[in-house]
């Protein structure tokens, strides 16, 4: 396939809801402020933590404290181009470059491996869950013998059930009440009532804000591209007990609805064709993933990786069941109806999945739930080998060729559809209905 640039439609670009600073740069400055506060805490000789990015932070806001994130900072790290020499520092350490590269950046960081990414100070004490992933266990134990501090596990099972039991929920309760037993012993504090409630709120506020900009894909043309919202990871991981990034978040929204009355978007290309974006980018080729898809004019209007961070609940056994539902931590029933109904409300014509060697879990799902697109969904499915900090294990030719492969597919399908007067997208009607394998393109 010859390569194609699209131009950018003329027109107007998205503008700033009126009398505010753009969302994008709120959002930036929420980011900076966490790591301001901490550095501010250390400097006063407050306790600092690392938490996993699913932990139960409400619990910590509780106790006023301080707490940055390894997997935000070993993302910008691999952003900002010094993941591998990190990586390497890992494996020149021992650890084997198997394993993933979050964990190896991090881990040489905590030993001493300076970088200049972003500065975050070192802990005095980490909190963890394994909703994310059993490996992440390791990964903290490995950080709490470095600097010889507690680690606060929260043990979080793997979801075999579409529903969460509530036999599970007490068992999580139970984890919940050790933690907070821990803390206290930590800080020396009791736990506050007050100041948990008033976390939980701020984060619910701050993830319905969060969900409702990610819904705004679904709307056709998109008022984005769903690489935007990889550029907002951070702040939905880093704050969101933060009033400031319920704000951040709720403008961002805004401007969504402005872009959709104004017929604007920050994807500034003509909408070919709409595609789910499966797992973590590969953050230390961003540009290298965007371009072929802009190339092309396929937006990215639907990832679960972005939504999956709006943990919303109304009390303390649904919190505990909302931090259950992680992508790598459920069934694949569940992992499959997310996606495909999001597809489906989204509107796409295909998919693109990143086998991310840093994520074995969430790629070993990706075969049976690639065939159950296919089937339930009669999308074309490419996908690509990556990572998402180590660059090493990518490929910008081996993407390019598969990006290629999937609009030519999406191309003919296109063109099958509008010859007979068909939807072009993917939706709760058009479902089930064609059998690809029997058509072909004159």
């Amino acid at each position: 396939m010859a390569k194609k640039v699209l131009e950018k439609i003329p027109g107007k670009k998205p503008r700033p809801i009126e009398g505010h600073k753009p969302a994008a740069a709120v959002l930036r400055g929420v980011v900076d402020m966490v790591y301001g506060k901490a550095w501010e805490a250390k400097k006063r000789g407050e306790l600092v933590g690392w938490s996993s990015s699913k932990f139960p932070i409400e619990l910590a806001k509780a106790f006023d404290l301080n707490v940055v994130y390894p997997e935000n900072h070993a993302a910008t790290t691999a952003a900002k181009k010094d993941g591998l020499r990190l990586c390497q520092a890992a494996e020149d350490m021992g650890y084997d470059n198997d394993i993933c590269g979050y964990a190896r950046i991090s881990l040489a960081f905590a030993a001493g491996e300076p970088t200049d990414s972003r500065k975050m100070p070192q802990p005095d004490f980490l909190l963890c869950c394994n909703n994310i992933c059993n490996m992440m266990t390791k990964w903290y134990e490995n950080i709490a013998r470095i600097h010889n501090i507690p680690l606060i596990m929260v043990d979080i099972p793997f979801s075999n059930t579409v529903d969460t039991p509530e036999e599970k929920v007490d068992y999580l309760i139970g984890q919940f009440d050790h933690a907070i037993k821990q803390l206290e012993e930590l800080t020396g504090k009791k736990f506050d009532e007050k100041k948990f409630e008033d976390a939980c709120a701020r984060a619910n506020r701050t993830a319905a804000a969060w969900l409702k900009s990610c819904n705004y894909m679904s709307y056709k043309p998109s008022p984005l591209s769903g690489f935007d919202l990889f550029n907002h990871m951070a702040d939905i991981v880093a704050a969101r007990c933060e009033e400031e990034a319920a704000i951040g978040f709720e403008l961002l929204a805004q401007e969504f609805e402005q872009s959709i009355k104004e017929g604007t978007s920050t994807w500034e290309y003509p909408e070919e064709h709409r595609i789910l974006f499966e797992g973590i980018p590969c953050w230390p080729g961003l540009r290298p993933l965007f371009e072929p898809l802009k190339n092309n004019g396929v937006n990215v209007t639907a990832v679960v990786y972005a939504p999956a961070f709006g943990f919303r609940y109304e009390n303390i056994r649904e919190m505990a069941a909302a931090y259950c539902k992680a992508p790598c931590s459920v069934c694949i029933e569940t992992g499959v109806e997310w996606r495909e109904t999001m597809a489906k409300e989204n509107g796409i014509s295909g998919a693109l999945v990143n086998y991310n060697r840093s994520c074995k879990p969430w790629s070993g799902a990706m075969p049976e739930i690639e065939r159950r697109w296919k089937e339930d969904l009669g999308i074309p499915v490419v996908h690509f080998d990556g990572d998402q900090a180590d660059e090493r294990n990518f490929s910008t030719e081996q993407y390019n060729t598969r990006v290629q492969g999937l609009v030519e597919i999406m191309d003919e399908r296109k063109a099958l559809r509008m010859e007979n007067g068909e939807e072009v997208y993917t939706n709760f009607e058009n479902t089930k209905e064609t059998d690809w394998s029997k058509t072909t393109i004159e």
